[in-house]
């Protein structure tokens, strides 16, 4: 699907254009084209990106393979960058899509397999708008990477909502099974993060002035976006030394629990140890033993073995294993 926005000194004039008029509009110096590639097929991805924009091979092929990483290159004329937007819900889990942006002078071209928020979001707003929405291409790449930075809020909401219930899992009873949990959580953790890293330093790069495509006007919104995207590292960095401390008190909690089981046995070992060794040594029946013949043998050997074990069960109530 193909969404195309023409804007003329900043203001939306046209949307939506027939997939022919792309190239009049494109060869139109005065006006500036946003076009928005949304799951496009093999003939829209041609078309666009090879005959109307004529963009690098390479570029078109990072754009339609899926990239691990966050990355930024420059063409001279116009800057190729791969971000992920990001969901996160207790049933999906965490998922990221990517987004590539081909940023020029007068155009922005965006490509994701999958609707995103953050586009729909500002597409509604330059429709909604009535007024000056954007004089350049950088502004609504920047439009849309901020609202794709705001879209991990919820994520970074949910993750602590994720580590209060595993605290209180651990703090409480029934933290069995937990160990699969904490996994779960710090490997979304590290994904955020080996996400968030690598786009914080693209708009880092975006905000220095390293390309001319940037206006100089842009430089203190892009940094803006790259103080966010540190926040939200520092962030996903105290979650993750959070869910340290939470592991080191589930597994203290769980040697303390095996040591408790561990006493618990050892004591009454110690208890039956009398009755033990009594009820074998008279157990043997050999012929010549005297205490099968007398007549105090029983209840000498009963009174024996209940002392014995009573002083064994007041030596482990003092150890506190009982």
């Amino acid at each position: 699907m193909i969404h195309s926005f023409i804007f003329s000194d900043g203001k939306l004039v046209g949307r939506d254009l027939e997939i022919e008029a792309l190239r009049l509009v494109r060869s139109d110096k005065g006006l500036v084209l946003w076009v928005d590639l949304e799951n496009p097929t093999d003939e829209e991805i041609k078309f666009v990106l090879s005959e109307v924009f004529q963009f690098h091979p390479l570029a078109i092929e990072d754009c339609v393979t899926p990239s691990a990483l966050p990355k930024l290159e420059d063409y001279d004329d116009y800057l190729f960058i791969v971000m992920h937007a990001v969901d996160f819900t207790r049933t999906e889990k965490f998922n990221t899509t990517e987004i590539d942006f081909f940023l020029g002078k007068d155009y922005l071209v965006t490509f994701h397999h999958t609707p995103l928020k953050s586009v729909t979001s500002v597409m509604d707003r330059c429709v909604k708008s009535t007024g000056i929405v954007a004089r350049g291409p950088d502004r609504i790449a920047h439009m849309v990477l901020d609202a794709l930075v705001d879209n991990f809020k919820p994520i970074t909401d949910e993750l602590r909502g994720e580590l209060e219930l595993i605290e209180e899992t651990v703090l409480g009873e029934g933290s069995d099974n937990l160990t699969s949990k904490l996994l779960e959580v710090r490997g979304e953790l590290n994904h955020l993060r080996q996400i968030v890293r690598p786009q914080r330093d693209i708009a880092a790069r975006l905000a220095h002035g390293e390309s001319k495509i940037i206006r100089s006007i842009m430089y203190p919104y892009f940094r803006d976006l790259r103080d966010n995207l540190v926040r939200i590292d520092e962030t996903a960095a105290s979650y993750a030394d959070q869910l340290l401390i939470s592991f080191d008190l589930y597994l203290s909690k769980s040697g303390f629990a095996a040591n408790e089981g561990i006493k618990v046995l050892t004591a009454l070992t110690a208890i039956t140890l009398p009755a033990i060794l009594i009820g074998t040594w008279y157990g043997m029946n050999f012929s010549h033993m005297p205490e099968l013949q007398s007549r105090y043998g029983y209840p000498i050997v009963v009174g024996l073995t209940g002392t014995l074990t009573v002083i064994m069960w007041t030596w482990c109530k003092r150890r506190r294993w009982i």
